[in-house]
């Protein structure tokens, strides 16, 4: 009777999904923690060093040319105020001709945000809060949608290696040749539930990664005259949307070899296919993240015999979904990018959907509002398609969820169709 009322330790059974939060928001907060601690001891001295120095051209400038120091900080601030503008002491291109106004409208709808050109007008800032509302959502859909197409191509790629080694490893069985229908009904019965690994599919986006941001070095190098690895920082900067606007390419006038033209083109594509690849790497980086803390959530909940017994069905707790562990824990169990989860079909009773991430009935049993569901729900009324009931129905690969790992859940759960 005590696990029914509470848990021995003093509370009761906590919702696995809030548990994942609140260990979420620990995690994020203490890695904030350690970033700061890291950051302030590596870069304070510097700030400090460079104050100091600052102070000592400023008071001896202000003596050589007799100057009071109240009218050279009035003259630094209209400096400052002209530097918003975009005045600069070195020779740039303009910030507000066409060519710059589509670089900063570019990084508007990509998020990244230089900051090095900013609308001064009142009509600029009110024009951008509405252009960057619905460019940054169309936006926002097209890295969805390459990152469709992207794990679409992975996952074929990576079925095709597997079902070739299958393949290769059948053996003759009682010292006769299978036969190729058996052999065939024999592979298609085992690669209906194969998903390629979650761990597979990160280390090809990362290595993608890698290559696209070295290449995009080696130019920015070589144009800018920026060191290889302020290159590299820079590509990382830029590509993962970041932007601090400390470092920017393509704002010269004219670059040397009268190669402009190529290489602002370059610096286009560069930046498109960088963000894009870094954009899904960081979604697939994110479901990983998630099984290492489902792997926490069972260690955490192992000495609660009394509300999370190890062996047994509990009464009052249903059946865990889309949990995977890192490890020799997953000898039972196969991750996919499926829902970053197993194959339940020892736990479930049918086959479920398709990326689809709970059930109705677990819905109205646990009583809880899936953010996931009401986007599913939201786009199936947009498009006036609803979902079958059928447990063989397969859906679309956008239309069945919104958002990255919605999109990712249903295309790598749909590699066991022949496309």
């Amino acid at each position: 009777m005590a696990c029914r009322s509470g848990c021995c330790c003093g509370s009761g059974p906590i919702n696995e999904d809030n548990a994942r939060f609140l260990l979420l928001a620990l995690f994020i907060v203490v890695y904030l923690l350690c970033g700061a601690a890291v950051f302030s001891a590596l870069e304070h001295p510097k700030e400090r060093e460079a104050k100091e120095r600052w102070a000592q051209r400023f008071e001896h400038f202000s003596q050589k040319y007799n100057l009071s120091k109240k009218e050279l900080n009035n003259f630094l601030r209209n400096y400052e105020e002209a530097n918003v503008a975009g005045i600069r002491v070195d020779a740039i291109r303009p910030r507000w001709d066409f060519t710059g106004a589509f670089y900063f409208v570019g990084t508007v709808v990509s998020t990244i945000g230089f900051g090095m050109t900013t609308p001064a007008t009142i009509g600029g800032k009110v024009f951008l809060m509405f252009y960057g509302l619905l460019g940054c959502a169309a936006t926002i859909l097209f890295f969805n949608l390459f990152l469709e197409r992207v794990i679409t191509v992975i996952a074929f790629v990576l079925k095709s290696c597997y079902e070739r080694r299958r393949n290769k490893a059948v053996l003759p069985q009682n010292g006769r040749q299978v036969s190729e229908g058996n052999r065939a009904s024999g592979a298609g019965e085992e690669l209906a539930g194969w998903k390629p690994s979650v761990y597979c599919v990160m280390l090809i986006l990362g290595a993608a990664a890698v290559l696209v941001s070295c290449c995009a070095s080696l130019m920015y190098s070589a144009a800018e005259g920026w060191g290889y690895l302020d290159s590299l920082y820079f590509c990382f900067v830029a590509f993962s949307t970041i932007g601090f606007g400390d470092m920017v390419s393509s704002q010269r006038v004219a670059y040397e070899g009268h190669a402009t033209a190529a290489y602002r083109l370059g610096n286009f594509f560069f930046i498109l296919t960088g963000v894009c690849c870094i954009y899904s790497l960081f979604n697939v980086i994110s479901i990983v993240i998630k099984q290492v803390l489902n792997w926490l959530l069972r260690r955490l909940e192992a000495p609660c015999r009394c509300c999370f017994p190890r062996r047994g069905h509990h009464p009052h707790r249903h059946p865990r979904r889309n949990v995977v562990a890192p490890g020799h824990l997953r000898a039972r169990r196969d991750p996919s990018i499926e829902t970053d989860a197993i194959n339940e079909s020892e736990t479930d009773t049918g086959r479920r959907l398709s990326g689809e991430m709970i059930s109705m009935r677990d819905f109205l049993a646990a009583n809880k509002v899936n953010l996931a569901i009401m986007q599913k729900q939201l786009s199936e009324m947009a498009v006036g398609n609803q979902r079958q009931s059928s447990s063989s129905s397969r859906q679309n690969g956008f239309s069945g969820g919104v958002g990255a790992l919605g999109i990712m859940n249903n295309r790598l759960a749909e590699t066991s169709v022949d496309r």
